[in-house]
């Protein structure tokens, strides 16, 4: 278990240097989402949402949206890319275990989706003088929201044929995402089913427990009423029972589709 651990760490460490010395992949996943939560909040500025300033409902439904970019895309390519050149396959046939290989790739892409979080906070901070209301709160929605997209993108690299289709196979999701997702409006807001539809997408519940996190109020079956820190964890209860179940959906299509080796016809 301890070696395990290390080796986790070691590879963490090696996919944090090695994104830090791509320029494509740093402004894909650093960059680009932080122009786009820009766009978000630029766009619901001057807008009353759920009792708060609509570009600090969008600044807090961002890193919901980040998760699409910073571990997601990141690690469909990453896992593609190192099948198709056979690292895979010479990572799980050397000492690290195939939990150590998959989770060194979660626990880097953890600590890069941690650091936007932060950026979140201080530019929430520096735009409408507010602080994250509760921050376990928050680290466990990082936790638990990093873990459902390293096991999507697991599953998503298994049915991408190469590197090259990677860009195109993780789009649909991503529009949904973007799309569907309660960034810059509650899922209520939607007409119809489409709300319903809204509310089920696996990275709602992830948008509204970070969303209750930042502002302390009630942002997952309310209007943003004013919470204290027990009740924060009640009203979350239902969001983390939709995020854990999509956790196990999520689980059980990667332990499917993810292959070690490139596919072959």
């Amino acid at each position: 278990m301890r070696t395990d651990v290390l080796h986790a760490v070691r590879l963490a460490r090696l996919d944090l240097t090695l994104m830090g010395r791509n320029t494509t992949v740093m402004v894909n996943v650093l960059l680009l989402p932080l122009l786009m939560a820009w766009m978000f909040t630029n766009a619901a500025a001057g807008q009353q949402v759920s009792g708060v300033d609509g570009s600090l409902f969008a600044l807090t439904g961002a890193p919901g949206m980040m998760l699409g970019f910073a571990v997601f895309v990141n690690l469909v390519n990453s896992f593609t890319a190192r099948r198709e050149e056979l690292v895979l396959k010479r990572l799980r046939g050397g000492q690290p275990s195939a939990a150590a290989v998959l989770g060194g790739s979660a626990l880097g892409a953890l600590a890069l989706y941690l650091g936007q979080v932060a950026i979140i906070a201080v530019w929430a901070n520096r735009s409408h003088g507010i602080v994250p209301v509760n921050v376990p709160l928050l680290v466990v929605a990082a936790v638990l929201g990093v873990a459902l997209f390293c096991l999507l993108a697991a599953a998503f690299s298994g049915v991408t044929p190469n590197a090259e289709l990677a860009q195109v196979t993780v789009l649909p999701l991503l529009l949904v995402m973007l799309l569907g997702a309660p960034i810059a409006f509650p899922a209520e807001a939607l007409p119809g089913a489409l709300g319903t539809i809204s509310g089920l997408l696996p990275v709602t519940p992830i948008v509204e427990i970070m969303r209750t996190a930042f502002l302390g109020g009630d942002h997952v079956s309310g209007n943003g009423e004013a919470l204290g820190t027990a009740a924060q964890w009640v009203e979350v209860l239902p969001s983390l029972g939709i995020l854990v179940a999509w956790i196990a959906v999520a689980a059980v299509l990667a332990r499917w589709l993810f292959r070690w080796e490139p596919r072959r016809g």
